[in-house]
């Protein structure tokens, strides 16, 4: 096991929980059509928040469960400061946690 996974799960639990906070945690899933966008962060079909909670935090949960290889590289916290740049403040404690999950898959294993 990568011994960065016990940090990661702990920044996706962070994650989650600050989406929560926001009041951005859908109860009920986007359509199959929706999560099936083949774009990144899924911009054409799901608003930022919606590609955390649906596409992002599944996968990255799916990959520590069967511990499978981390990505390479990282770039959300990019997407997060650029989606929500009107929101500085509101979004900061779930930018802190994506900036720390963006440096914990850069970091060699």
């Amino acid at each position: 096991m990568d011994a960065r996974f016990l940090e990661i799960a702990d920044q996706l639990l962070l994650i989650e929980r600050e989406l929560r906070v926001l009041g951005w945690w859908a109860d009920v899933s986007p359509s199959p059509e929706a999560l099936a966008s083949v774009e990144p962060f899924s911009v054409d079909r799901l608003d930022f928040s919606q590609w955390l909670q649906w596409i992002f935090l599944p996968r990255m949960k799916l990959i520590l469960e069967q511990d499978l290889p981390l990505p390479n590289a990282s770039g959300i916290l990019v997407m997060a400061e650029m989606v929500y740049a009107g929101r500085a403040g509101e979004t900061r404690a779930l930018r802190q946690s994506l900036a720390r999950f963006d440096e914990l898959i850069s970091e060699a294993g």
